[in-house]
């Protein structure tokens, strides 16, 4: 597979959002060792009765090596990115959780999500 175009699309991404504050990333070191990485974004959505200000928060990225797993840095990580969140004003905060992730997100407090759905293929729509 081909990832020069998803490669090219994250470096201009990055480099926009972190410069304008719609991203925080955090890169985790032990002394010159890369051990762990987490991200958020922010985004706005139109206001509701839920969530009066419409900001949102989409926590991404999450890694530890495995040799640095089962440590807290993960937890760590997450923390300081919904701190973030809240700092700027967020009370939604989601994110997608794999298997291996989903006991550390569900200990923070993080829920399933009942109720949103997401379009996987468009056979209603045609061009």
């Amino acid at each position: 597979m081909d990832m020069s175009l998803v490669e090219k699309e994250s470096y201009e991404y990055y480099k926009n959002t972190l410069e304008t504050g719609e991203h925080i990333g955090y890169l985790v070191y032990d002394n010159e060792t890369f051990i762990g990485a987490g991200g958020v974004s922010f985004y706005q959505v139109m206001p509701t009765y839920h969530n009066s200000t419409g900001k949102k928060a989409y926590i991404m990225n999450m890694y530890t090596a495995p040799a640095y797993r089962r440590q807290g840095i993960a937890f760590h990580t997450l923390d300081l990115l919904v701190k973030d969140a809240k700092k700027q004003g967020v009370s939604q905060i989601a994110l997608e959780a794999t298997d291996m992730g989903r006991p550390l997100y569900e200990k923070y407090g993080f829920v399933k999500m009942e109720d949103e759905m997401e379009l996987k293929h468009s056979h209603a729509c045609s061009d």
